[in-house]
């Protein structure tokens, strides 16, 4: 078994910061609406950007900006049909359908790049969604198919579809321009889709200022993070350490008095096993008639 690489303990870190930020969303949520928090996040953490790399900003060229907008639509997407759809359907079969990504990647990896994964890495990938479905509860795949469902259905794909984006993207250019481009695309199109869902602006209050701003500031470090890893990092090894996401969620609502269930405990084991098994590297076969050392 490898240890893991630098790019790698990048994206464990990234899991530990979503994972961390499930409590603030939920309380930031009680002050304003969901595209605006979103709009505010993402227009923040590209504002951030844009200061923080506005020399490199001044070489951008069409190849970022492309890779920078087609990765900021997938973001938009994702949160904004993942929010659609938990107006209709529970958070535990949200979070189950939102969890169907994790065997897409894979699978998109194989059609799109010609990379099928090794077998460990479809050992890892079981392991994850089975952890994932324990974790969604025992209510994730109970009732009909209707609009929610399809909407967060897609909201997988979106998911699915920024893993792969960033993996084919995050060669084109520098990974500073193109995550300024995404983060101020994503913020601007929740912004933009706020009188479409007819939300409203929300009276002020320091709670959605001070997560808006530290949840958009953490955001650019994160997406700036995964452009950069994921230049060696495989979409579907990605994948698997992305699945540790809702494990650190758990850990941190625990440690703030949220109940933690016993299946919640086996499936946090499940994507723990999971991530370890894609790991594994099995020995070639030997030809028949070769020659061993």
């Amino acid at each position: 078994m490898n240890l893991p690489s630098r790019q790698e303990l990048a994206l464990m870190a990234i899991t530990l910061f979503w994972g961390g930020t499930f409590l603030i969303v939920h309380v930031t949520l009680r002050h304003c609406g969901p595209l605006f928090f979103v709009g505010l996040r993402f227009m923040t953490a590209g504002l951030i950007g844009s200061v923080v790399f506005h020399r490199a900003l001044r070489r951008i060229n069409l190849a970022e900006m492309g890779a920078g907008v087609a990765i900021g639509i997938t973001i938009w997407a994702g949160y904004t049909l993942q929010t659609y759809g938990l107006q209709t359907i529970s958070s535990s079969r949200s979070a189950f359908l939102t969890a169907l990504y994790v065997p897409i990647v894979p699978l998109l990896q194989w059609i799109v790049l010609r990379r099928p994964p090794r077998l460990m890495n479809w050992v890892g990938i079981g392991l994850a969604f089975g952890g994932l479905m324990l974790l969604a509860g025992t209510g994730a795949t109970q009732g009909g198919f209707g609009r929610g469902e399809w909407a967060t259905v897609l909201c997988a794909v979106s998911v699915a579809a920024e893993i792969m984006l960033i993996s084919r993207c995050a060669m084109l250019g520098d990974s500073r321009r193109i995550t300024v481009v995404q983060l101020l695309v994503a913020g601007l199109l929740a912004l933009l889709a706020m009188p479409v869902a007819g939300e409203r602006l929300p009276a002020f209050s320091w709670i959605w200022v001070a997560g808006g701003i530290g949840l958009g500031a953490g955001s650019m470090l994160v997406q700036l993070a995964m452009n950069w890893a994921q230049k060696a990092v495989s979409p579907t090894r990605a994948t698997i350490i992305y699945a540790g996401e809702p494990v650190w969620g758990g850990i941190v609502g625990r440690m703030a008095g949220d109940p933690l269930p016993v299946t919640s405990v086996l499936g946090a084991g499940c994507i723990v096993a999971g991530v370890l098994a894609s790991e594994i590297r099995l020995p070639a076969r030997s030809k028949p008639g070769s020659d061993e050392e």
